[in-house]
């Protein structure tokens, strides 16, 4: 846990198309768009006692640049009149490429937006057919172009990697493609399936396959290599930033354990050791609020053991590392770091114990050895 200010997330629950792996909670069609976004409002000010101010507003989904701009400007003027913001607050917004023009990034920009992050996935239309992507990979260069036209300078770009037939070549061409744009931050996932998808159905019925491991391990370890050849910051497992300033302020909050609130249906906050989340349905979320109630649907307090192992989790899949006075905590500790060690998974950095690349391809496994 740290002493910066939380960070807040808004959850704009909104798709045009459901991604064939997409497992996120969202809505393909619905009428509540205007009286969701006017309803947030009123989440929002029921948190005015427990959360004052925020270091990072971060706006997320679903699709937030499918609604229409004056949507989001009201919702960032609505939360700026309940809460307070750092000055300079990271600022971020996710975007789909088809969603991006001329006038709506003018708007995004004009709100007080400093960080857009892309949702590309691939650069080859084939791979975007595959995945559900309703762009090609024309009109995610024609986004890219529109926002530094714009004046953005801190931009983002998602790409998903290890599905059904990928291949080096394929994966590397992406990555070399990506980075002539010269983003300031990749954000790199590794294709996992969820069973209530599109692509969890093909799946289970034979249709296509998941790659083999040793597959999946070169794809990573190609990503790492391009992108830090390139001059980014393998910063944590999945992500890589062109400078330490451009390290995601908000997930960074997310792998500290900071304070953080989220607003919309299926948002988790955190406080003070206390996990709690929301319906996952806008319908119900709206009606609850419209009546005065909460859309809390779920709550935790956190045991010190749960503590210790969601930080050596989160410590694990950073550059940062866990903590060795954590690691000394655990019975054998001290001797499972010097194992971890010796097979070169993680280096002693001061005092934390540091994942090497071969430890990030293992991160989500480590700390269940200390148990």
């Amino acid at each position: 846990m740290t002493d910066s200010p939380p960070g807040l997330y808004v959850h704009i629950p909104f798709c045009a198309k459901r991604c064939s792996y997409c497992d996120f909670y969202s809505e393909e069609k619905s009428s509540l768009v205007k009286k969701y976004f006017e309803l947030l409002g009123a989440e929002a000010g029921s948190y005015s006692s427990l959360f004052r101010e925020f270091g990072t507003l971060y706006l997320g989904g679903g699709t937030p640049s499918l609604p229409e701009a004056a949507l989001i400007e009201g919702v960032i003027d609505a939360l700026s009149r309940i809460f307070d913001f750092v000055p300079g607050r990271e600022t971020t917004i996710e975007v789909n490429p088809d969603d991006i023009t001329k006038e709506k990034a003018r708007s995004y920009a004009a709100f007080g937006i400093n960080r857009i992050s892309v949702g590309i996935q691939s650069f080859d239309d084939a791979e975007l057919t595959f995945l559900g992507r309703r762009h090609d990979s024309d009109t995610a260069v024609k986004a890219i172009d529109i926002l530094r036209s714009e004046g953005f300078s801190n931009i983002g770009i998602d790409l998903i990697y290890g599905f059904h037939d990928h291949t080096e070549e394929s994966w590397r061409r992406t990555l070399v493609r990506a980075v002539k744009f010269l983003p300031e931050h990749v954000s790199c996932y590794q294709m996992t399936v969820p069973v209530n998808t599109r692509m969890g159905d093909l799946l289970a019925e034979g249709k296509i396959s998941e790659i083999p491991d040793d597959l999946q391990r070169r794809l990573f370890i190609l990503t790492d290599k391009v992108l830090t050849e390139n001059g980014y910051i393998h910063y944590e497992v999945s992500n890589f930033a062109r400078g330490e300033e451009y390290i995601s302020r908000h997930n960074t909050r997310y792998w500290d354990r900071t304070d953080y609130l989220g607003l919309g249906p299926s948002a988790h906050s955190y406080r003070s050791d206390c996990r709690w989340w929301n319906v996952s349905s806008v319908e119900e979320y709206c009606t609850l609020l419209e009546k005065g109630g909460d859309p809390v649907i779920g709550r935790e307090e956190l045991t010190q053991a749960q503590i210790d192992l969601e930080d050596l989790y989160l410590g694990f899949r950073t550059r940062k590392g866990a903590a060795l006075s954590l690691i000394a905590q655990f019975v054998s500790g001290d001797r499972i770091l010097g194992e971890l060690a010796e097979d070169r998974l993680v280096s002693i950095q001061g005092e934390y114990a540091v994942p090497t690349l071969s430890g990030f391809l293992v991160a989500d496994r480590l700390p269940l050895l200390f148990y």
